[in-house]
């Protein structure tokens, strides 16, 4: 079965270290609470809010071992008053687990986000 995992990370800086360091937080911890591998990965779509312009979060991806997976980053709508410097991702997936089973991850400030879904 295909489904799709949402997560966000709030970093602390639009500098390089900062968005490639938070990312990989983001990514890390989204495929250890799955227990997948790149190879379970389908695609991933990364956006970043307008005011980090500093580094594409995929980077961080690819130095995780996301050779082979396509992967895009958007910048998100620039909407009033919306969380600073927030990475969010999808990742579309191949398991055998119920989409019950999926765990969406929203790390640092990015939890207020989703706390319905937040784990």
């Amino acid at each position: 079965m295909v489904r799709a995992i949402r997560g966000a990370i709030q970093v602390d800086a639009d500098d390089r270290d900062s968005v490639i360091s938070g990312t990989t937080e983001l990514v890390s911890a989204i495929m250890e609470r799955n227990r997948l591998t790149p190879d379970d990965v389908i695609s991933v779509l990364f956006t970043a809010t307008p005011d980090l312009t500093s580094e594409f979060p995929a980077l961080a991806a690819r130095k995780l071992g996301f050779h082979d997976v396509p992967l895009i980053c958007c910048t998100e709508i620039d909407v009033p008053g919306a969380l600073p410097r927030v990475v969010r991702l999808m990742a579309h997936i191949e398991t055998d687990r119920p989409r019950s089973e999926i765990q969406h991850v929203y790390l640092r400030g990015a939890v207020a986000l989703r706390q319905d879904i937040a784990q």
